[in-house]
């Protein structure tokens, strides 16, 4: 009997390698928190950055807007700058026909705009 080396792997350690993503992203993780992207990851430490010289207040992770149709959006990051502003951001590497459908079905329903850093 032979077995594929995902197969001995999963079988030797209990688990299975991971699913690569569909677009290409590495999941990434920094302080504890797993990333979908490592451009995610690298938005997360300017912001950690930004927070520790005093430029950001705070910052939200995976913020869910609800859509019609029970369906949700959730936005990488909102930000809280000391001067009071709030941005909206998602970070994409790939914009796909569904964020930009969803990005502005939230842009409709909700009095913001999402920003692509």
């Amino acid at each position: 009997m032979r077995i594929s080396e995902e197969e001995f792997a999963r079988l030797m350690l209990g688990r299975e390698k991971p699913k690569p993503s569909k677009f290409g992203a590495v999941i990434s993780e920094a302080d504890g928190i797993k990333f979908r992207s490592k451009k995610e990851r690298k938005r997360y430490l300017e912001l950690m950055i930004l927070k520790k010289v005093g430029e950001v207040d705070f910052f939200l992770r995976q913020t869910p807007f609800h859509l019609p149709g029970n369906t949700k959006y959730l936005l990488d990051f909102m930000v809280f700058w000391n001067n009071g502003k709030i941005t909206y951001e998602d970070v994409k590497g790939m914009r796909t026909p569904m964020f930009i459908m969803k990005k502005k079905q939230v842009e409709a329903l909700y009095p913001i705009r999402i920003e692509e850093p």
